[in-house]
């Protein structure tokens, strides 16, 4: 990605490359680490567990760095923000430095892989490379060496965002973008290959002689021509797309066909496009339309009960929005099911989430999204602490049986790490103004699943027709604490004891507004953090999306994944998710809190609430 904006020292949420762009960076002063290397015999279990334990020492090399200003900076940072109580758990980062875009996720050999920008010389952007690491189960990751670096013509000035293919004959193959002008990010794309394909691990790539294998040819804005996907395979072509900018704000997929997946040419026209600003990070991929969970492989495109998913991160908003539609292999175009599904986006997350990428997982026949959460506190307080980025939690997606929208839900593997004795809470009724508190756990760091009962819906409020398609300025304007007729209604996460802090995830019921062809409530689902923290050099937006569920019936469910600086919430089993960078003062470890809450006129029923600490720390690169 290239932002045109420079760099800002405070609020730096919005910076993001699924390619490139210059900032300077600041770096903190480390000490270098040393990457270790082993050898395994894969048929022996006992063996895998030993060359885990090797490897949970090694990490990235990092430099040692000497800059004035970090130390001036970081005298003036809150002494909370550099609790290690507010370093994630159990989502994923590297041990310390900058990271940002997901890119080529993949399965090989008994192994997950996952790569993803970083920099290895501090925690704000810049200088980046492909960091690798590894896993058994998508939850206890270990770093390996440096994948991917500048090192030849075609990717000097830069190693960006891309995808991982498995070709027909099982070779893995790395697509990414490469700059290779000094005065011009002029994007090229190239190609990488395992070493030695016999290694599970893929710790050393090699890159052809014949990088790059596409370059922006015919009237393409050589700038904005980045990111390729996974590629699919059919009629004996291989098929990718490549994310673009055409005129002043016309956002492009461009298709490129391949029969040997070196010599690559564009299709005449673009598989779809909108004027949205530039598409980042595309990805297309198939799903089915039976309702069942089971993800499929990406060259799947024949068949009457697929549908295809095209998603964009768009640079000028920085969310990543997806259309549910048709795909023709023949004509090479997407069309989406709803004409108007460009304008009124649907968004995987709709919080803190950005330049994410799907992969085919085909041991457990799954699609697994992986995407990236920026920090909301001061690029200074990055330097300070030494860290900034997070991944989300990785999740399975489905369609839904309407067919309208995406599902998804945390990848099972992560329920290893509750404890073994929940906190449960059944049948409760939460009064207009009360709160409860959950205890018995410490909730700094849990796992949270709730199910409320609605037992009228005549209090619903009507909802505004200016905002009955901004669900964010609805979340705004009626927030967590700004009483309503059902709902507010939720769980306060992170609250200190006297409630100075909290943040509160919540839903609220409205008639359906005058505007809109329908009769059915309109719920919105908002996550507050706005009291989340007494630091008062924060982001702390309000984020929100509506529910698309018959609340009718008067039942609703929420999710919470609470990990210290971080809470992941889905709303009705997966339906609408919402992602918030927080970072209390007071609500931390042992001093953290959880309520079940209601500010709305009419009683609340907690049908079933079930909370698990995460008592089983997940290995996170070798801390």
């Amino acid at each position: 990605m290239t932002p045109p904006w420079p760099l800002l020292l405070h609020r730096h949420r919005s910076f993001s490359t699924c390619s490139s762009f210059h900032r300077r960076p600041l770096c903190p002063r480390v000490r270098a680490m040393v990457v270790l290397r082993g050898r395994v015999a894969w048929a022996c279990p006992v063996l895998v567990v030993l060359l885990l334990l090797q490897l949970a020492g090694a990490s990235h090399v990092v430099y040692e760095t000497h800059l004035l200003e970090t130390e001036a900076a970081a005298a003036d940072v809150p002494p909370s923000i550099l609790d290690a109580e507010l370093s994630t758990g159990y989502h994923f980062r590297p041990i310390k430095n900058w990271i940002n875009d997901p890119n080529a996720p993949m399965y090989y050999k008994g192994w997950y892989h996952f790569f993803y920008q970083y920099n290895p010389k501090g925690a704000v952007w810049g200088n980046i490379v492909w960091a690798h690491s590894v896993s058994r189960d998508l939850i206890n990751w270990v770093a390996l060496e440096t994948a991917i670096q500048p090192s030849i013509k075609s990717d000097k000035y830069g190693c960006w965002s891309g995808s991982a293919t498995i070709l027909r004959d099982g070779t893995p193959a790395i697509m990414y973008t490469g700059i290779d002008r000094a005065d011009i990010n002029y994007e090229v794309q190239n190609i990488a290959f395992p070493k030695n394909k016999s290694d599970p691990l893929l710790r050393e790539w090699v890159k052809p002689k014949s990088n790059p294998i596409i370059v922006p040819e015919g009237g393409i804005n050589a700038t904005q021509f980045r990111d390729p996907t996974t590629a699919w395979y059919a009629d004996g072509h291989w098929r990718l797309l490549i994310g673009a900018l055409s005129g002043a704000s016309r956002g492009v997929a461009y298709v490129y066909r391949s029969r040997d997946f070196m010599r690559w040419t564009r299709v005449r026209k673009p598989l779809h496009s909108a004027p949205t600003g530039m598409w980042e990070c595309p990805d297309l991929y198939p799903v089915t339309v039976d309702g069942r969970q089971n993800g499929l492989d990406t060259s799947v495109t024949s068949s009457p009960k697929v549908k295809h998913v095209l998603k964009n991160s768009l640079d000028l908003r920085r969310y990543d929005y997806y259309t549910v539609g048709t795909y023709n292999r023949k004509t090479e175009r997407y069309v989406p099911d709803n004409p108007t599904g460009d304008e009124h986006h649907l968004r995987y997350d709709y919080g803190n989430f950005y330049a994410s990428k799907t992969f085919y997982d085909p041991v457990k026949r799954r699609r697994i999204l992986w995407g990236w959460a920026n920090e909301s506190d001061t690029a200074v307080d990055d330097v300070a602490k030494g860290w900034a980025g997070i991944q989300a939690i990785p999740r399975k997606v489905w369609l839904d049986p309407s067919g309208r929208q995406l599902m998804q839900w945390p990848v099972e593997e992560l329920e290893a790490l509750r404890g073994k004795k929940p906190v449960s809470l059944r049948d409760g009724v939460v009064k207009r103004g009360e709160h409860v508190e959950v205890t018995g756990l410490r909730s700094s760091q849990a796992d949270v699943e709730v199910s409320f009962e609605v037992p009228s819906l005549e209090g619903a409020e009507a909802l505004d027709p200016a905002l009955a398609n901004d669900a964010q300025k609805l979340c705004s304007v009626k927030g967590a604490d700004v009483e309503g007729g059902v709902g507010p209604f939720g769980l306060w996460v992170l609250a200190s004891a006297k409630l100075e802090e909290k943040t509160a995830v919540f839903f609220r019921v409205f008639k359906a507004a005058r505007n809109i062809n329908s009769t059915k409530p309109v719920v919105l689902m908002c996550s507050d953090p706005t009291t989340s923290s007494l630091n008062p050099n924060l982001y702390k937006p309000t984020f929100a999306g509506f529910v698309d569920t018959d609340i009718a019936k008067g039942k609703i469910s929420l999710r919470s994944l609470i990990d210290r600086s971080v809470v992941e919430s889905f709303g009705a089993g997966g339906r609408t998710c919402i992602l918030s960078r927080v970072y209390p003062t007071l609500a931390l470890g042992k001093n953290a809190h959880l309520h079940v809450f209601n500010n709305g006129k009419v009683d609340i029923k907690v049908s079933q609430l079930t909370a698990w600490e995460m008592k089983k720390p997940a290995l996170m690169n070798g801390a």
